[in-house]
């Protein structure tokens, strides 16, 4: 990465990750954390910051990508989640519909930034048969790395996957020291991953215990007497649909015998006249 002058200096952008995600969901999911769940992440940054981060000077173009990087990353991890559980969206169909936009965007917006970031221009570079290979297999691997992101951001959410994410760090870091020599191995480093390991697995038993992790209902108080009033208005609307329905279960009938039968002695005796 060109806007810094140490390449250590990404790594502080990547552990406020988790911060601004958990941000993002305190302000519009309404998610509450508990007390060993919040301890659990800061131990996982910590380790992380340990084993990583040195000595670190960071420029003003520098600062200035790395807020943009780390607040649109987290947006949009954020809303990623936000569109599956809002649609029921399948990982493969959002990444469908979302891959088109993002490539648009990189190929539209990327090379003015890198120009600018770095004062190289993208159509000046040497591309070579190696290159483009190299550059197609890195476009190949990140299909799968947005696959995986969209399946576990769907599956639990943002701040799990920054998590996980620091444990491909630490991976990466255990890779590098058993094939590329373990030159920089020293008991720092060796202390932070552990401290990090340590962080995931309390993260993952805190935050799955009731209480851990959850989002926040708000419910408006109720007075006990507008309770009350409440509960005999619907006890009074009961009795009167009830009494409607009886009411209206018997037929009305009307009574014509009388008439009939003063009609029929009135016959009688005018036939008994005459």
């Amino acid at each position: 990465m060109g806007f810094v002058e140490d390449l250590k200096a990404p790594k502080i952008a990547k552990l406020s990750m988790i911060p601004v995600s958990c941000l993002l969901e305190v302000v519009f999911d309404k998610i509450h954390y508990s007390r060993a769940t919040k301890l659990s992440i800061v131990v996982v940054l910590v380790g992380v910051a340990i084993c990583t981060v040195t000595d670190v000077s960071v420029n003003a173009k520098g600062l200035i990508a790395a807020t943009i990087a780390v607040w649109s990353t987290a947006l949009q991890q954020y809303y990623v989640h936000f569109l599956q559980k809002k649609y029921s969206l399948g990982s493969f169909n959002l990444l469908g519909h979302t891959a088109p936009v993002q490539a648009a965007s990189l190929l539209i917006l990327g090379p003015f930034v890198d120009y600018w970031l770095t004062n190289k221009r993208v159509d000046k570079f040497d591309y070579s048969v190696t290159a483009v290979f190299f550059i197609v297999l890195s476009c190949t691997i990140a299909v799968g790395t947005n696959l995986s992101q969209f399946i576990c951001i769907g599956r639990f959410t943002a701040v799990s996957f920054q998590v996980l994410g620091h444990m491909k760090t630490i991976l990466v870091l255990t890779l590098g020291f058993f094939l590329f020599g373990r030159e920089g191995l020293n008991l720092q480093v060796i202390s932070g991953m552990i401290l990090a390991v340590l962080g995931m697995i309390w993260y993952g038993n805190a935050s799955s215990k009731p209480g851990g992790k959850e989002r926040r209902t708000y419910s408006l108080p109720v007075d006990k007497s507008q309770k009350h009033g409440l509960l005999s208005e619907a006890g009074d609307r009961d009795d009167k649909i009830q009494l409607t329905t009886t009411s209206s279960s018997v037929p009305p009938f009307k009574t014509t015998s009388t008439s009939f039968k003063d009609d029929r002695q009135e016959l009688w005796v005018d036939c008994s006249e005459k």
